[in-house]
């Protein structure tokens, strides 16, 4: 009976390593881009709007992961599929490392998000499985690993892109190669792993059909795409707005970048209990609003009220783990499907919000003044107003949700 305690809780932590690693990688992979950008926007002689169309194409590469990798653990199991995703983050890396032209730096960064969606759907799968008790504090715990990796992966990336190794620059080339290179360390646990869940059979899981039917999934795709736009787009946009609207070294704007993710970081780890004893629906309300508020504050204030920027971090770190909690608690025999289809449609979101934001800047940029410094300003502003107003919508969604589960006495 020991032994098998013992092997249990082994078992255990191999998971939870896997998962914090992972999303350890996760927050890299995605937020070393916030320093680099303006770099590579510089070498391949880049505007804003193709910016903000490469972001957006990248982003069709995760959402295509998305419509896949449920199928896959369905066949191969998660242990495989997220061995996979890791292993595709190493090789994106050095494809992205030998790239010296913008189509070939283009598919290296497309073939990235292919990692990047497979690796997200594995660890939200993973997470639904094991977080059974306080699932809104695991489930922002495992998040937490993500804003931590975040916090400070601006500051490394602008490190890095600094240094020289041999005598030669390393540049944003081998800042990517050794960033995404670190994914062979959850890649060893993922593979030394046992997972659970596949072994559940196929009579036993919630189909797709049954679950569209239930408009609470419906409105959890709205909240997380809205919510998730507003996330993922400070790490791309922030740095440059704070480089180019308020001519700010590229050290002092990544500091803003790692300070929006300390807030964040400090969010998942301590508010998560919060979620569980208020409520995930009543959470997904108050959270985004305060991102909202902070954005808009931030923007109307001007660069001295730029560290409400850092503080917006704090209401949207809790949208994307607690909608996961969320799912985990309202569809139990239907968790992969319901989270591959909300993250998956997410994805589309995230698409469109990244061109719009590329467009909404180019767009105010043409009404105030084009090229002229006046007219660069308020491009960033309106462009920046946009993860602003998608917080808000969030906030609004999710109210009309909780208004929705009140009436039926289903709240979560």
């Amino acid at each position: 009976m020991e032994k098998r305690l013992k092997k249990t809780n082994s078992r255990y932590v191999i998971q939870l390593v896997t998962i914090f690693l992972g999303f350890i990688i996760f927050g890299f992979s995605e937020n070393i881009k916030g320093p680099a950008i303006p770099r590579i926007q510089i070498d391949f002689m880049l505007d804003e709007s193709q910016i903000g169309t490469l972001l957006s194409l990248n982003a069709l590469g995760y959402l295509i992961a998305c419509s896949f990798t449920n199928a896959l653990t369905r066949w191969w199991g998660i242990k495989i599929v997220s061995s996979l995703s890791f292993g595709a983050m190493i090789l994106s890396g050095v494809f992205i490392y030998l790239s010296r032209s913008y189509p070939a730096f283009s598919a290296s960064y497309f073939f990235m998000y292919i990692g990047n969606g497979m690796l997200e759907i594995a660890l939200a799968i993973l997470g639904a499985r094991i977080f059974v008790k306080n699932t809104g504090t695991m489930m922002n715990l495992a998040h937490g690993f993500y804003g931590l990796s975040s916090t400070v992966a601006p500051m490394i990336a602008t490190g890095f892109m600094s240094a020289s190794l041999f005598g030669h620059p390393l540049d944003w080339r081998g800042m990517y190669l050794f960033m995404l290179s670190l994914s062979v360390l959850p890649m060893i646990f993922a593979l030394c792993g046992t997972f659970p869940g596949d072994q559940l059979s196929h009579e036993d899981r919630v189909p797709l059909k049954t679950l569209l039917r239930d408009r609470v999934l419906w409105f959890t795709v709205l909240i997380l795409s809205f919510g998730v736009v507003s996330e993922l787009a400070v790490g791309g946009w922030l740095v440059n707005f704070l480089e180019k609207a308020y001519g700010w070294e590229p050290v002092k704007a990544s500091g803003m970048l790692s300070g929006f993710f300390l807030c964040f970081t400090l969010a998942r780890l301590l508010l998560g209990p919060v979620t569980d004893k208020i409520g995930f629906t009543l959470s997904l309300v108050i959270f985004p609003a305060f991102s909202a508020v902070c954005t808009f504050a931030a923007i109307a204030g001007g660069e001295s009220f730029a560290f409400l920027f850092a503080a917006a971090g704090i209401g949207v770190a809790m949208i994307y783990p607690t909608v996961m909690a969320f799912i985990a608690k309202r569809f139990p025999g239907g968790s992969d499907t319901a989270i591959t289809f909300t993250v998956t449609l997410m994805g589309i979101g995230s698409v469109i919000g990244n061109y719009l934001i590329g467009g909404v800047i180019e767009s105010a940029k043409a009404i105030f003044g084009g090229e002229t410094e006046t007219g660069l300003l308020r491009g960033l502003q309106a462009g920046y107003g946009f993860i602003g107003l998608c917080a808000a919508v969030c906030a609004v969604c999710s109210a009309v949700l909780y208004r929705f589960l009140k009436k039926r006495n289903e709240l979560i």
